[in-house]
């Protein structure tokens, strides 16, 4: 069933979540009695593939020695992992690892797999969501703004394809700001920001891990991270909610299942997957690779709700833009 492009159908459809088949709790004991695979709605090498990647053993381990396997499915943004973690059956061995743009790209009506069909075990990561620029060109984000002001219409932002994370940082930014900005996309970070070391283009919205190389070299640096808080490795940036502006998603990265997916064993796959988080061989990861700035676990109740909560925000910036 095809998601409507409105907020109304959405609401409907993501209270339905948590309508699972009914199951008795000796099914959670016996889970899983089959192969679990891992669906990655990203391609191998990136942010996604490597964190189903890096979950794969310990999660192995949590759930009892199940043996696993991770599946790529890249194509249409992850669309085609969607799709087959809800056409699958809904017993929780068909695990959908996905991040923000499952629900970007369902506000921008790319994602025929709506929320109804598909409901979040958890969230394990947030990687924080920045404004970047060369600061050689603009030492802060006064700066940055007071540029902006002065040239309307001709700052140009650059960041991942349109209705990525990227971009809807860049249109929440822009709502907030009003500042009169323009957004380029581009098929990957390492080319925006190619763009703007080269001068092409004034600044970046992305998340924070993949530009840390750049910002250790001097070459790029955040001047407005979206967050509560400061962080303790940036103290001298501000954030977006010093401005006043409630903005502080990051790039999530999360597990799905089929919505129909009885409650037992979605407490037994929630349960394991915090197990996993909690783990010091997962807290070891995540601060290696900079994922441990703010919270990362969000559980599969509070997840919805921050879902929904998303695709009516990114369906009004959207169709504004």
């Amino acid at each position: 069933m095809l998601i409507k492009h409105n907020v109304k159908y959405a609401t409907l459809g993501l209270a339905m979540l948590g309508a699972a088949t009914s199951a008795s709790a000796s099914d959670a004991d016996n889970f899983p009695s089959k192969p679990i695979q891992f669906l990655v709605a990203a391609g191998a090498g990136g942010g996604t593939d490597n964190f189903a990647r890096v979950v794969r053993p310990m999660f192995e381990e949590a759930i009892g020695g199940a043996r696993i396997t991770v599946v790529n499915l890249p194509a249409a943004s992850g669309a085609l992992a969607h799709q087959r973690a809800a056409t699958s059956e809904a017993d929780g061995h068909t695990l959908d690892f996905a991040s923000t743009t499952l629900v970007t790209s369902l506000a921008a009506g790319q994602n025929p797999v709506g929320l109804d069909q598909l409901t979040p075990v958890a969230r394990m990561q947030s990687d924080v969501m920045a404004l970047f620029v060369n600061p050689e060109r603009f030492p802060d984000f006064d700066s940055f703004v007071k540029y902006a002001e002065e040239n309307p219409g001709k700052v140009t932002v650059g960041g991942t394809h349109t209705a990525s994370p990227d971009h809807v940082a860049f249109l929440s930014l822009r709502d907030a700001s009003g500042l009169d900005i323009n957004f380029i996309p581009y098929d990957s970070t390492g080319n925006a920001t190619a763009n703007v070391l080269g001068g092409n283009i004034d600044a970046t919205t992305t998340s924070l891990s993949p530009l840390l190389s750049y910002i250790e070299a001097g070459q790029m640096m955040p001047i407005l991270v979206f967050s509560d808080e400061r962080l303790e490795d940036y103290p001298d940036v501000p954030t977006t909610v010093e401005n006043d502006w409630d903005l502080t998603d990051g790039n999530d990265r999360a597990i799905f299942v089929h919505a129909d997916t009885p409650a037992p064993i979605m407490k037994r796959l929630e349960d394991a997957f915090k197990d996993v988080y909690n783990s010091e061989e997962y807290q070891s990861y995540a601060e290696r690779v900079n994922l441990d700035y703010r919270e990362g676990w969000m559980g599969s109740d509070e997840y919805r709700q921050r879902l929904e909560n998303n695709y009516e925000l990114y369906s009004r910036l959207l169709q504004n833009d």
